[in-house]
């Protein structure tokens, strides 16, 4: 297998980078086989789950809950697996339609959701088997972001500000899944996103502060910078590989070589979650006002249009949480309101379309890790979750119906899915706690971004 040469690193951009920690094993292969690169002593072989061919793909989604993560199959809401994982877990797709990346001690842990596809010139094959945790770990000292775009992700570690960039197609075999690995000059909760022409969006901070982004080419170089975005957090990707990271004033945009600044009608009007859609120019995020909040219970939504850097607030019948944006298959802003409903706006026009009831009424807890409500658009429906209930819901948009809905006997907290597909996943959606904000002096939930 090819594995491309590592961005080479300037010397005033980076710090050089140690030699990254890769736990590897024996997992599932694209072809149902057991495959494994450059185990560590301490790594075992692992029987490979027995594949069965479909008629179809499969799309599978992912709850985590207090003691694991239960898989279920997207179009019936069946239970197809059970993993048990320790501590507090965090879900981000890999990329490539089959794995998920589990964000737990020590780094990101490859979870094979047991769906892929494989291509025969003008057709494909499609197969499931057991989903499972393999045993290969890409390390990362408080493992932080993680984002796909361009064919490519890149996972942050906050600990270190180190950043590895994987080809999620061989995102199992760690020997040939490293194309990337930078280190910034200071840890901090950051992120990176990786754009087709090989430039690289990172953010620009220390332990203390959060001040901006960068963009760095191939070699490591500097082509464009920005200073103007107090408070760095979040970031989506729009139409035409426009990039907006979120401030606490607003947001930047860099789209076409050029950074532009998106300022906030209020002093301190911070945008910190985001969810962007290749099919729109206009990117979702939160709107918070006030930064001596416990709680903030925000009950406006922003639009920043990548084209002229433009940023238009909605207003909306009820509060929502980080976990509460998604775009729609079409790119329709979707928000999961504490009223229950989920909200459909059109964001062109800056409108609410519709509310589509699903679940009861709820309240944020005060605690970012704590359950509540969260909202996954794949495949052309979107999933809610509802932890007083234990439950979660299928719903379609165009019809506004709940086409289909299950118990479960866990309290579901994070939702993530896979496609099952031959091609990457294409989703730019991330919330983001997790921010440590209590630690820099705010007092909002802690955002941090993965799903978020």
């Amino acid at each position: 297998m090819h594995r491309t040469t590592p961005r080479r690193l300037s010397a005033l951009a980076l710090v050089p980078l140690g030699a990254l920690a890769l736990a590897a094993c024996a997992g599932p292969g694209s072809d149902g086989a057991a495959s494994s690169a450059a185990p560590s002593a301490a790594s075992s072989s692992a029987e490979a789950p027995a594949a069965t061919e479909e008629q179809a793909r499969t799309p599978r989604i992912a709850v985590t809950y207090d003691g694991g993560v239960r898989v279920l199959d997207a179009m019936t809401l069946e239970e197809v697996g059970d993993l048990e994982v320790d501590g507090f877990t965090r879900l981000n797709p890999a990329g490539d339609g089959r794995h998920l990346l589990v964000s737990t001690t020590g780094g990101f842990r490859v979870l094979d959701a047991g769906t892929w596809a494989e291509a025969h010139g003008d057709h494909a094959h499609y197969w499931t088997s057991a989903p499972a945790l393999l045993d290969v770990t890409y390390a990362a000292e408080e493992p932080g972001h993680a984002v796909h775009h361009a064919g490519r992700t890149a996972l942050f570690a906050d600990g270190t500000g180190e950043v590895t960039v994987l080809d999620p197609a061989h995102v199992a075999e760690p020997a040939d899944a490293v194309v990337d690995r930078l280190t910034l000059p200071a840890a901090h909760h950051g992120v990176a996103v990786p754009l087709s022409d090989d430039t690289m969006v990172v953010s620009e901070g220390t332990a203390d502060a959060r001040t901006g982004i960068r963009v760095l080419d191939a070699d490591g170089a500097e082509v464009a910078a920005s200073d103007q975005c107090p408070g760095v957090h979040g970031e989506a990707v729009a139409a035409e590989e426009a990039v907006v990271i979120g401030c606490e004033d607003g947001a930047l945009v860099y789209a076409g070589g050029t950074i532009t600044k998106v300022q906030a009608p209020d002093a301190y009007g911070r945008i910190g979650n985001q969810a962007g859609s290749e099919a729109s120019p206009v990117v979702l995020g939160d709107y918070k006002t006030d930064p001596e909040a416990e709680l903030e219970r925000p009950t406006r939504v922003s639009l920043v249009d990548t084209r002229d850097a433009s940023l238009t607030l909605v207003d909306l019948p009820s509060s929502y949480t980080f976990r509460s944006l998604a775009r729609g298959e079409d790119g329709e802003a979707l928000v999961l309101g504490t009223d229950g409903q989920l909200h459909v706006i059109d964001p062109e026009a800056g409108t609410l379309v519709r509310s589509i009831p699903v679940i009861d009424a709820w309240e944020e807890p005060l605690e970012w890790q704590e359950p509540r409500p969260a909202v996954l658009t794949l495949d052309g429906s979107v999933y809610v979750t509802d932890p007083a209930t234990q439950s979660v819901h299928a719903v379609d948009v165009e019809s506004g119906e709940v086409w289909k809905s299950a118990q479960l006997d866990v309290t579901p907290n994070e939702i993530s899915g896979v496609t099952g597909d031959v091609a990457a996943e294409h989703g730019h959606e991330h919330d983001h706690e997790h921010e440590h904000e209590h630690a820099e002096g705010e007092h909002a939930e802690g955002e941090h971004d993965h799903a978020e």
